[in-house]
């Protein structure tokens, strides 16, 4: 097993350089290799980080010496990026959403379970302390009713921008609410059935829904609600939020805080948490993946649910999300 493990980045946009920032900090870790189409992004992330800038990304991964690769590109693009490391048998950890397509990232799971590669999504928010409080709380009892949310403004300016284009994108509950959606399942159980309605009322120069009502039924029996806003111009405090009834209480989860309501009284919990970048690290420094909470499988399941609603606003009828094409 590597004692440094050296780390080759097929992407580097704006969530890349949160991970390659958390890197640095990693005494294990040492970036060697930086690849994006965009030349001065990947020469700005090489000055950055001290490694080697790359615009193709199979160069990068043909130099011999990486241990693991981060692809952190967007939606569209995912695919041949996914195929090439796992044809070097490389760990590698992608950026959420997984594709754009299910056939895509079915095609990505099959290989990846062929080679028995070891993979992480970035579904960093399972890593938080508030989550572990919350899962310990949920463990056994009976779950109602779970609701979540993710309202921002992030649809607004450039409309020929990819993030705002359907067919690159996928949307707000493919591209963003994916982690709202991660997050229900990972609390509340898995997600079987869902109704979406979705509207386009504000941000009319966009090709995608700015505003989505989600209802939902897990496998547990519980049932559920998801909304989504591409136009709250109001901060960032109602992103991925989710409340969860249970027994005769309830909690309201953030990523920083865990409230707990039960016995006619509210506690307020906190926990600090490992971060997603230290834990893959070490995962593929010992070989052991077992701390690693979101690997493909899972960002695959969370991608499913999404297009699920995407297809029941087209269709106007609920889908179940075993059968989404």
């Amino acid at each position: 097993m590597p004692e440094v493990v050296k780390i080759g980045f097929i992407g580097c946009g704006g969530n890349a350089r949160g991970h390659m920032k958390r890197l640095l900090e990693i005494p294990d870790a040492q970036l060697v290799g930086v690849c994006d189409v965009v030349d001065e992004l990947a020469r700005q992330a090489a000055g950055e980080t001290g490694a080697e800038p790359y615009t193709d990304h199979r160069r990068m991964l043909d130099r011999g010496d990486l241990d693991a690769v981060y692809i952190s590109i967007p939606v569209f693009a995912h695919g041949q990026p996914e195929f090439d490391v796992i044809e070097r048998g490389l760990p590698f950890l992608v950026e959420k959403p997984v594709a754009l397509d299910m056939a895509t990232a079915r095609e990505i799971e099959r290989r990846v379970q062929e080679r028995g590669i070891m993979t992480a999504v970035g579904y960093q928010l399972r890593y938080g302390g508030t989550v572990d409080l919350a899962r310990d709380l949920l463990a056994g009892k009976r779950i109602g009713l779970a609701a979540g949310r993710y309202w921002c403004n992030s649809g607004a300016g450039d409309p020929s921008r990819w993030l705002r284009q359907m067919a690159k994108s996928g949307g707000q509950l493919v591209e963003q609410a994916t982690h709202t959606i991660d997050m229900m399942r990972f609390l509340a159980g898995e997600i079987s059935e869902v109704y979406c309605a979705s509207a386009s009322q504000v941000l009319t120069e966009i090709d995608c829904p700015d505003f989505s009502a989600v209802t939902l039924k897990f496998e547990n029996g519980a049932v559920g609600s998801l909304t989504t806003s591409w136009a709250f111009a109001q901060g960032w405090g109602n992103t991925n939020v989710v409340d969860v009834l249970y027994d005769d209480a309830g909690l309201n989860w953030t990523h920083g805080k865990l409230t707990v309501f039960r016995d006619g009284k509210s506690e307020e919990l906190t926990r600090p948490g490992p971060n997603i970048d230290t834990v893959f690290v070490e995962a593929v420094k010992t070989g052991d993946g077992s701390a690693i909470r979101s690997p493909y499988s899972e960002g695959l399941l969370s991608f499913a649910a999404s297009v699920a609603m995407n297809q029941s606003a087209r269709e106007g009828r609920p889908v179940k999300v075993s059968e989404v094409g």
